[in-house]
């Protein structure tokens, strides 16, 4: 009596994944004259992966993805600082403003009212100091008077006919305006001329 057994194929065979054959105690039938060849190193380094050529491209693109989310984090957390700086410098600029709005008040003032020379220069000196300190910080005051009413950067408080400055454009400003930067900080309240007056 034959004794059948059965065996699965696995997948290195090049016959179709889950054929059955059968075994039996007769020997199996070899084909005639079939060459084997043999491996060659050649061959074998070809067919072999490494860990160089296949491993390392994946990781090389994380690497390389890791470096430049990094760099962008990096980046932008910088932005971020500056951003918050120039918010601070913003706030504490707009806080002093007004005092420096009733400083260059009292010292017009005291010089049309001629108050003591020693007593106005003192002031003017500590005026002076105050502004270049602004400017240090890019905080700069703004000089509208002649020039074209821009409300993106004037306040118009009134229209004043002019003979000298034409129409559309700043006589006087009322109380100064103030940039940080390119960006405007506070507008400038001006009065601005509605042509010559009419006869």
């Amino acid at each position: 009596m034959k004794k059948k057994f059965a065996k699965i194929h696995d997948k290195t065979k090049a016959e179709e994944p889950g054929k059955i054959e059968i075994l039996t105690d007769e020997p199996a039938e070899e084909p005639e004259n079939e060459p084997v060849a043999e491996p060659t190193p050649e061959s074998l380094e070809a067919a072999a992966p490494t860990a160089e050529t296949e491993a390392p491209e994946p990781l090389q693109h994380q690497l390389l993805r890791l470096q430049a989310d990094f760099d962008n984090f990096r980046k932008r957390t910088a932005r971020e600082k500056q951003e918050w700086i120039q918010f601070a410098s913003e706030q504490l600029a707009r806080d002093i403003l007004p005092v420096l709005d009733h400083f260059e008040l009292g010292l017009s003032d005291s010089q049309k009212n001629g108050a003591g020379s020693a007593f106005v220069e003192g002031f003017q000196l500590i005026y002076n100091q105050f502004r270049t300190a602004l400017e240090k910080n890019g905080i700069v005051g703004m000089e509208p008077e002649g020039e074209l009413f821009d409300p993106n950067f004037h306040e118009a408080m009134t229209y004043m006919p002019s003979d000298t400055v034409p129409e559309g454009h700043v006589v006087t400003q009322t109380r100064r305006g103030y940039k940080i930067g390119a960006k405007l900080l506070r507008a400038a309240q001006v009065i601005v001329s509605s042509g010559p007056a009419a006869e």
